[in-house]
C-alpha cells in the first residue's frame, strides 16, 4: 500500500500565497504591456480582484496556522511580532521610496513596469502586516473570553469576508457605500478594541516595552497608509488593489486596536506597581501556605513570613523574636541591621508604656499589631506584630521603618494576613508532627502489647487432679495485671496472681520486672511467706517510689491435698467448698510488695495452710473486677462473683471463668470500656483420671 505524504498547511498555504502574488504581478503587467503597445490583453479586472482575494485568504490560512502553533502566552512577544512585520514592511516601502527619489527625472524613474513590480512587492507585505496583526490582535481580544467576545469576534470576521468580495460591487470606487460599509466596519473595530484584559498583568517593565512596541506598530500603520493613499492617486496602474474596502477597514482595525492599548497601557502605568505588589502579595501568600512540610524546620516558614511582610510594607529592617521555650531554632532572625542596633532597638520598645502593656496581655490571641514612635538616630517608626499559635503568644515580629509614621492600614492589614497565616502553617506543621509521634507511639505500644502478652503464660503448668485456665485483659495497651504457674516437682504446684498500682506502661514495666523476681525466687524452694519477703526486697530497689504491687501465691501439694497461701496486700481469693456448698473470700493481712522497704515488711507476711476436696474451686481475680462500676455508679463487688461461683461450681474451670466475664460486661452495661485491667484465675479440684 502506497504511502501518501502528510500535507503541511502552513508550508501549503504559504507556497499558494506566493504563486497566487506571482500570477497576480503576471497579469498586471500582462495587462500593462497591452496598454503600453495598444494591444488589448483580454484580462478583465474581475481576474484581479479573484487573484487578490484569494491572495488575502491563502495568507490568512498561513498566518493562521503558524500563530496558532507558536502561540504563546506571552503578550509581548505577540506585540513583538506584529511591530516587526510592521517594521519590515516599512522599512523596505521606505527602501523603494528613497530608491526613486535618488532617481530624480532619470529614465527609470518612469518605467512602469518597474513601478507595478515595487507597487505589488508594497501591497503583499502590506497585506501581510495587517492579516498577520489582526490575527495576533485575536489572540489579545479573546485573552479570558466570554461567549459575548467570542460572538462579537465572529461578527467581524464575517463582516471582513464580505468587504473581501465587496469590490465586485462597488468596482474599486470610493461611493457612499464604500463609506458607509467602511463605517460599520469601524464601530465593530472600536467595540472589539475595548477587549484589553491582557494590559493589567503586564509587569511595570513590560508595559515600557509594550508601548515602546505599540508605538512602533502605529508609526508603521500611518507610515504604510501614506503609501496606500500615494497608489489610490496615482494613475500608472491599471487595476488598482488598494482602494479595497478590506484592506482599508484592517487598517482602520489595526490603528484602533494599537492606539486603545498604547493610551490604556500608558494611563495604567502609575498602578502597575500597586498590582505588582498585589500579585506578590497573592504569591507569598501561597508560599506561606505550602511552605512547612513534614519533618522540615519551622524557620522556613519564619523566614518567608519576614521576607513577606518586609516586601509588603516597604521595611527598612526587620527582626523576630522568639520564646526561648518554644521548638522554632531561630530566636533572632534579622534583616538590614546588626545585633548591636537590634539591642538599641529593642531597650528604645521596653521604654514604650504602650509596647509593654501591649507584650504583657493576658489575651494573646486579641492582640493587634501595635505601632511605636522611636527616637533613634535612624529609625522613626516600628510595627509589633505577635505570633500566636494556640492562643499562646510564641514570640513576635518587629519591623522597622526610617520615617515616622511608615505604616499604614492597608500595610497592617495585610501584615496581619500574612502573621496569621503563617501561624496557622506552623500550627498546622506541629499537629501533623504530633500525628506522626502519635502514630509511632501507637505502633510501638502495639510492639509492647505483643511484648507483654509473650510475658503471659499461654500454657498453665496443672496436674491431672485440678483443671485450670486464666484470663487478663488491660484497660489501655498494656496494663500491670500479671499471673503464672510453676511446676516444683510431680507434686508441688505454684500459682501466683499481681496486680501492679496504676495502669498503662509503667505499670507494665513493673509487671515484667515482677515476672522476672517470680522465675527468680520461685526456683529456691522458698516458703510462701519467706517468698513474699525475698520479693519485697528484690522489687523494693527498682520499683518507683509511687508504686507497689500486690500479690497472691498459692502452693499446691496434691500428694497431700494442702495448699499454702500467702497474700500481698491483693484482693481476696474465693475458696468455694463443694462438700459445703459454700464459698468464701479468703481475708488475712498482708502488706503490698515496695510499700514498706525494710526489716519491718517481715512483720506484715503471714500464711494460711488449709486442705482441699474434689469439686472445690479456687478463683483468683485482681481489683478491676471487683470495682469495675455500670452506669449508675454501682461496683460489680464480691457478692455477685460468690453468687455466680456458687450458681455454676458444677461447670469447668474456662465455663465459669467465661460466665463471670460475661456477667461482668452486661453488668458495666453493652459496650462500655472497664476503667481498670482486670485478670482472672479459675482452679477446680478434681479426682484424677486413672
Amino acid at each position: 500500500m502506497i504511502k501518501l505524504p502528510s500535507i503541511h498547511i502552513g508550508k501549503l498555504s504559504l507556497l499558494l500565497a506566493i504563486l497566487v502574488w506571482l500570477a497576480l504581478l503576471f497579469v498586471d503587467l500582462l495587462r500593462l504591456f497591452g496598454m503600453i503597445n495598444e494591444i488589448d490583453s483580454g484580462i478583465s479586472d474581475e481576474i484581479t480582484w479573484i487573484l487578490e482575494i484569494v491572495f488575502f485568504f491563502t495568507l490568512y490560512g498561513f498566518y493562521s496556522y503558524s500563530i496558532e502553533k507558536n502561540i504563546q502566552s506571552d503578550f509581548l512577544n505577540l506585540l513583538w511580532r506584529a511591530a516587526s512585520t510592521g517594521i519590515f514592511a516599512s522599512g523596505v516601502a521606505l527602501l523603494i521610496e528613497l530608491f526613486y527619489l535618488s532617481l530624480g527625472d532619470s529614465r527609470l524613474a518612469s518605467e512602469l513596469f518597474l513601478k507595478n513590480f515595487f507597487y505589488h512587492v508594497n501591497f503583499a507585505l502590506t497585506t501581510i502586516f495587517l492579516i498577520s496583526s489582526a490575527l495576533l490582535w485575536k489572540h489579545l481580544i479573546l485573552y479570558q473570553k466570554s461567549k459575548k467576545v467570542v460572538k462579537q469576534w465572529q461578527a467581524f470576521e464575517f463582516a471582513m469576508l464580505v468587504a473581501m468580495f465587496f469590490v465586485f460591487f462597488n468596482k474599486n470606487n470610493f461611493d457612499y457605500s464604500f463609506f458607509f460599509g467602511m463605517v460599520i466596519l469601524l464601530i465593530i473595530s472600536a467595540v472589539l478594541s475595548g477587549n484589553l484584559k491582557w494590559i493589567p498583568y503586564l509587569t511595570f517593565k513590560e508595559k515600557w516595552k509594550s508601548l515602546l512596541f505599540l508605538f512602533f506598530i502605529l508609526v508603521c500603520i500611518g507610515y504604510l497608509f501614506r503609501r496606500f493613499m500615494a497608489y489610490s492617486e496615482a494613475e500608472t496602474y491599471q487595476v488598482n488593489l488598494t482602494d479595497n474596502l478590506f484592506l482599508m477597514a484592517l487598517f482602520g482595525f489595526i490603528f484602533i486596536y494599537a492606539l486603545f492599548s498604547f493610551l490604556v497601557t500608558l494611563f495604567n502605568l502609575p498602578t502597575s506597581s500597586v498590582f505588582e505588589q498585589k500579585l506578590t502579595e497573592a504569591i507569598n501568600f501561597q508560599r506561606l501556605s505550602q511552605s512547612i512540610q513534614p519533618g522540615e524546620n519551622e524557620e522556613q516558614v519564619l523566614d518567608i513570613l519576614l521576607d513577606s511582610c518586609m516586601s509588603a510594607s516597604y521595611a527598612d529592617a526587620a527582626w523576630i523574636e522568639i520564646n526561648p521555650e518554644e521548638q522554632i531554632i531561630g530566636t533572632n532572625q534579622l534583616r538590614f541591621l546588626d545585633e548591636l542596633t537590634r539591642h538599641e532597638l529593642s531597650a528604645l520598645i521596653k521604654n514604650q508604656k504602650n509596647a509593654t502593656d501591649w507584650a504583657t496581655s493576658d489575651k494573646p490571641e486579641m492582640l493587634q499589631p501595635l505601632t511605636v514612635k522611636l527616637t533613634h538616630p535612624r529609625y522613626e517608626s516600628t510595627l509589633l506584630v505577635p505570633i500566636v499559635i494556640n492562643k499562646t503568644a510564641i514570640g513576635r515580629m518587629v519591623l522597622c521603618k526610617e520615617v515616622r509614621d511608615g505604616f499604614n492600614k492597608e500595610m497592617v492589614n495585610i501584615i496581619s494576613t500574612f502573621v496569621r497565616q503563617a501561624c496557622i502553617a506552623v500550627e498546622n506543621h506541629r499537629l501533623l508532627n504530633q500525628a506522626i509521634q502519635n502514630e509511632r507511639y501507637q505502633e510501638e505500644l502495639k510492639i509492647a502489647q505483643r511484648v507483654q502478652k509473650a510475658l503471659l503464660p499461654t500454657k498453665l503448668d496443672h496436674p491431672d487432679s485440678f483443671g485450670i485456665c486464666a484470663f487478663s485483659n488491660a484497660a489501655d495497651e498494656v496494663g500491670g495485671d500479671y499471673y503464672d504457674t510453676f511446676k516444683l516437682d510431680e507434686n508441688r504446684y505454684v500459682l501466683i496472681i499481681g496486680d501492679v498500682s496504676g495502669k498503662g506502661t509503667s505499670a507494665a514495666f513493673h509487671m515484667s520486672q515482677m515476672k522476672g523476681v517470680f522465675h527468680s525466687l520461685i526456683q529456691l524452694n522458698l516458703s510462701p511467706a519467706q517468698f513474699m519477703i525475698k520479693a519485697n526486697s528484690a522489687l523494693s530497689k527498682c520499683l518507683g517510689k509511687n508504686h507497689f504491687i500486690t500479690a497472691s501465691i498459692f502452693f499446691i501439694d496434691i500428694a497431700k491435698k494442702k495448699i499454702c497461701h500467702a497474700r500481698a496486700g491483693h484482693i481476696p481469693t474465693l475458696f468455694y467448698k463443694a462438700k459445703d456448698d459454700k464459698s468464701e473470700f479468703m481475708l488475712f493481712d498482708g502488706l503490698g510488695l515496695g510499700i514498706l522497704r525494710n526489716k519491718q515488711y517481715e512483720n506484715h507476711v503471714h500464711e494460711k495452710t488449709f486442705n482441699y476436696e474434689s469439686g472445690d474451686i479456687l478463683v483468683l481475680i485482681t481489683d478491676g473486677i471487683v470495682e469495675a462500676k455500670n452506669q449508675k455508679g454501682q461496683q460489680f463487688g464480691f457478692e455477685r462473683i460468690r453468687s455466680l461461683v456458687e450458681i455454676h461450681h458444677k461447670k469447668s474451670p474456662l465455663e465459669i471463668q467465661n460466665q463471670l466475664i460475661e456477667s461482668l460486661h452486661v453488668f458495666v452495661g453493652g459496650d462500655r470500656l472497664i476503667d481498670d485491667d482486670y485478670s482472672m484465675m479459675v482452679v477446680k479440684f478434681q479426682d484424677p483420671i486413672n
